[in-house]
């Protein structure tokens, strides 16, 4: 049963606009309403600040302070109180605001004697062109609903701000924040590559000019119907050819949040306040946006680009636009830019015409660059004031190896970026005629080269480079694209598909490494002040030990008749090891009670991550298949660093002497064992790194697809001999690093290293 629609609210917008619309002039219309306003949020204080040329708010109207201030108090964004909702574009509810770290006091305003603040922004285009603010003597605490009912007053206010001549229209213009001068910004690379292109805006976003509604039943059908026609589009998407694995995954997640029955009463709430469809999606829009904005959770934030498409959609379909008009305006060798973006939206556009990707938000893990990746689309990420930078039709330069762009480089930098990816392009297809070629050294050393991979697209690596295998899948991605945990039978037939894929190439599969900065969106994690050290990876599985066995169990179903390798993540001590092996061994007595096939050959080993583990081999080898050196974790381990610290992150050279020296000793105790150990971090990926480790007697890497063509090229023009001969000469060495003189070593026997 509907519930009856809140008349105060939707009679207090009649007015504003009733004020705003009617006879007088701008300041005396818009103080009228501060007036009423003031009024009915029962408080003495209403005021409203302006954005001005310059990034300047200024003090427009005014119920309660003193009216001389008004055009003569001025803030900067990031200023005081009002200046800090503008800038970050939420709103702030203080008891007492005198005591906020912001405040910024202006003694011609008289405002010393009001305690309490509630302040929103107000928003036209997402861009902040005012602050609306109550303010009361007591300190008042503000309740959620008042918040949410000032933040719909600032929608409309916004609305009819820019349309009744309050501020002229050039003042509403967006504000460049460059000139036309080429610009470089730095980003994060999310999915490597380069590219060059035609900036396009992805700007599906549609303006509401129409905030209140005349008649609120007409509006709750229009939203009813526009809900209805979005979810059948997004069935229509999942219909679609090609949408497998990963893609699939995670436009079923996306779809649960169109169905979502908390967003829908939301939206329905708001048109009942007394808004049109629009108004109601952009104000429950803006509410989600906040409100996400301030968790933690980097994953759950993520979760936020999804929600900003289906508002978006949904605005497309009650506006009855073609969804896809922007996608079709897209010139061919674009480089789109967003803000943030949902996986759909992605999917929406041509891929033959789409170069290249730039996004100011976004991580490694948010759901479209996992999409993005498996397109094999560049993505630079975190592009901070990139798209006020950026003008439609801009020539764009996109780095995503080393996560930078150029917005309207000059020609000289086209030419030798042209050049640059010409070379890489010969690089590459160079690599890709050598695949066949076996990895090994001039002296007839073979080398062992795995590919890591963590998404079934990844598979289709395997033979554009030849590597011998998958020398570490990272199963924690499939669980952390999906909604709720998959069930034993998901997980064996994704699992059964990576074994498929691999063609009898060795797969070796790391359980769950979970915790730390990767988390599921449905299990509750502790928060810790050091989640690296924290409870992550086995310690989590051996606590909750259903979900590692069903995820074992599930592995050895898909392993049925054929070799399996797992491996355990995260080993601190050889009892971890055997508890973890106990269960494997209890899942593989499962198995065979239910009488089904069991692999042909199961081999069992751990990662080297924690440098505890290493002073316990004499221990373990005689337990484990193999071991696997995590060479990132050990290293941020090993010298005490945090690796996500740019302060500190590069402080320490992976070519330090005391850590190859650590690494020789556990690779001399594992030949010794008669037990292969690979390594599977960064570094095995770099040639250079590569040849050193070769040089401690290392001959088994997993790597990046794209470092397998480089690193072999390396190997095949070394000795091994000859650098092994070198390490033992300088592994002694009390230099920081021997970096450079492993580079002149190279240089002076012709082995190709890279840059």
């Amino acid at each position: 049963m509907k519930r009856p629609a809140a008349a105060g609210p939707r009679l207090l917008l009649k007015r504003l606009r009733e004020l705003l619309a009617g006879p007088g002039s701008p300041d005396d219309r818009l103080h009228e309403v501060v007036r009423v306003i003031a009024s009915n949020m029962v408080s003495e204080v209403c005021s409203v600040y302006l954005m001005r040329p310059g990034e300047i708010l200024e003090l427009y109207a005014t119920e309660g302070l003193n009216p001389s201030a008004v055009h003569r108090t001025r803030l900067n964004v990031g200023e005081g109180l009002v200046g800090d909702i503008a800038m970050n574009s939420r709103p702030l509810a203080l008891a007492d605001a005198q005591s906020h770290p912001h405040f910024a006091y202006r003694p011609e305003t008289g405002e010393e004697i009001y305690h309490s603040l509630l302040g929103v922004p107000i928003l036209r285009a997402g861009k902040s062109i005012g602050v609306l603010v109550v303010q009361n003597r007591t300190r008042r605490q503000y309740a959620e609903e008042e918040v949410e009912v000032l933040e719909t007053i600032a929608m409309v206010l916004a609305e009819l701000v820019s349309q009744s001549g309050i501020l002229a229209p050039e003042d509403l213009a967006r504000v460049r924040r460059s000139s036309l001068l080429p610009t470089r910004i730095e980003g994060r690379a999310l999915s490597e590559g380069l590219a060059i292109g035609t900036a396009h805006l992805h700007e599906p976003r549609i303006e509401v000019t129409r905030t209140v509604a005349e008649d609120t039943g007409h509006e709750l059908e229009r939203l009813e119907r526009a809900i209805l026609s979005m979810r059948d589009s997004i069935d229509l998407m999942l219909d679609g050819d090609g949408i497998t694995g990963e893609s699939r995954d995670i436009l079923e997640t996306y779809k649960m949040f169109a169905y979502d029955k908390g967003w829908n009463a939301k939206l329905h709430e708001a048109v009942e306040s007394g808004l049109t469809a629009e108004a109601a999606v952009q104000r429950v829009q803006t509410d989600m946006r906040n409100r996400m904005n301030q968790i933690t959770d980097p994953y759950i934030r993520e979760r936020l680009a999804d929600l900003e498409d289906l508002a978006n959609r949904l605005l497309l379909h009650l506006s009855g636009r073609d969804p896809n008009e922007h996608v079709r305006k897209m010139p061919d060798n674009a480089v789109l830019f967003a803000r943030s973006m949902g996986p759909a939206e992605l999917l929406d556009y041509d891929r033959a015409r789409l170069q290249a990707l730039v996004l100011e938000e976004g991580s490694t893990m948010s759901h479209v660059a996992i999409v993005a990746r498996a397109l094999n689309l560049p993505v630079v990420g975190s592009a901070e004031g990139a798209i006020a930078a950026v003008e439609l039709g801009d020539q764009v330069i996109v780095d995503a190896d080393r996560g930078q762009l150029f917005i309207r480089p000059r020609e000289d930098v086209q030419a030798a970026f042209r050049q640059n990816m010409a070379v890489r392009a010969a690089r590459l297809a160079k690599y890709a005629s050598q695949k066949d070629d076996p990895a090994v050294t001039r002296d007839g050393r073979k080398i062992r080269l795995y590919m890591n991979a963590g998404l079934l697209a990844d598979l289709d690596h395997l033979d554009e480079t030849g590597a011998d295998g998958i020398g570490l899948y990272r199963t924690e991605l499939h669980f952390m694209v999906r909604s709720s945990l998959p069930r034993i039978d998901a997980q064996a037939g994704i699992y059964a598909s990576i074994l498929d894929s691999a063609k009898g190439r060795p797969v070796v599969f790391r359980t769950l490494d979970i915790g730390g900065d990767k988390r599921l969106p449905y299990m509750p994690h502790p928060e810790e002040e050091n989640p690296a050290l924290g409870w992550r990876a086995i310690r989590m599985g051996l606590d909750r030990p259903v979900l590692l066995r069903s995820q074992l169990r599930a592995l050895l179903i898909a392993g049925a008749g054929r070799r399996l390798d797992i491996m355990f993540p995260m080993v601190s001590e050889v009892e971890e090891f055997i508890r973890a092996r106990a269960m494997l061994d209890s899942e593989v007595a499962w198995v065979r009670k239910h009488n089904r096939e069991v692999p042909s050959e199961l081999r069992v080993g751990t990662m080297l991550e924690v440098p505890a583990l290493a002073y316990q081999l004499g221990a373990l080898l005689p337990r484990v298949d193999f071991i696997s050196i995590g060479s990132n974790d050990l290293m941020q381990f090993l010298f005490a660093v945090d690796r996500g610290n740019p302060k500190v992150m590069d402080r320490y050279d992976r070519l330090a002497p005391g850590f190859l020296k650590f690494l020789k000793d556990v690779v001399d105790q594992c030949r010794a064992a008669g037990r292969p150990v690979t390594l599977c971090g960064e570094m095995g990926g770099k040639p250079l790194e590569a040849m050193a480790l070769i040089g401690i007697g290392l001959d088994g890497f997993s790597m990046q697809a794209g470092s397998v063509g480089p690193v072999k090229e390396m190997l095949r023009s070394l000795d091994a001999g000859q650098i092994q001969r070198f390490m033992a000469e300088i592994l002694d060495s009390h230099e920081h690093s021997i970096r450079d003189r492993l580079l002149d070593w190279a240089a002076s026997h012709g082995i190709s290293v890279g840059a």
